[in-house]
């Protein structure tokens, strides 16, 4: 607030501060939407690969060129891809709603680790396919994403208080 007396002006100092917390508020509330918009899309881009793995388990697989061909391979997809992925989305949606921060620090380990494991292949079978090449970079992405919305908020609740 500027106070003028005579010839002079002031600046109070403590509207200043209430406009520098406003300010973070802002700053912190754009965040956290962008936080959920991120989890958001991860939980629905698991949730199709889950669905298809429930729906047609052989749909996955023709995604990677690999026939299943008997039913225990058809189980097991849609055990691993359906049943496992519905769990993480459900838990996705459950951390949407009552911890963000929580949220994506799952994220930043389930995207970081799908990268890590396309690494390991590099080194242990040779080259990626074109699959394996375009998702380790998405991957590596949603992972460098997911932990720059954490790091941010971390140092927005830190700076809070």
């Amino acid at each position: 607030m500027l106070v003028f007396t005579n010839n002079y002006c002031f600046v109070m100092p403590q509207f200043c501060c209430e406009i520098k917390s406003q300010h973070k508020m802002n700053i912190a509330k754009k965040v956290n939407v962008v936080a959920k918009i991120f989890i958001g899309i991860s939980a629905l881009s698991l949730l199709s690969v889950s669905l298809m793995a429930f729906g047609n388990p052989q749909s996955v697989m023709d995604l990677v060129q690999v026939k299943l061909n008997n039913t225990d391979a058809y189980s097991s997809i849609r055990g691993i891809y359906g049943g496992a992925g519905m769990c993480i989305v459900l838990h996705l949606v459950y951390l949407f709603f009552k911890n963000t921060k929580m949220a994506l620090g799952f994220l930043c380990m389930l995207w970081g680790f799908y990268a890590l494991s396309r690494t390991i292949t590099i080194f242990n079978e040779g080259p990626l396919g074109s699959f394996g090449s375009q998702w380790i970079v998405i991957e590596s992405i949603l992972f460098i994403i997911a932990l720059s919305l954490l790091l941010t908020v971390n140092y927005l609740q830190k700076n809070e208080q």
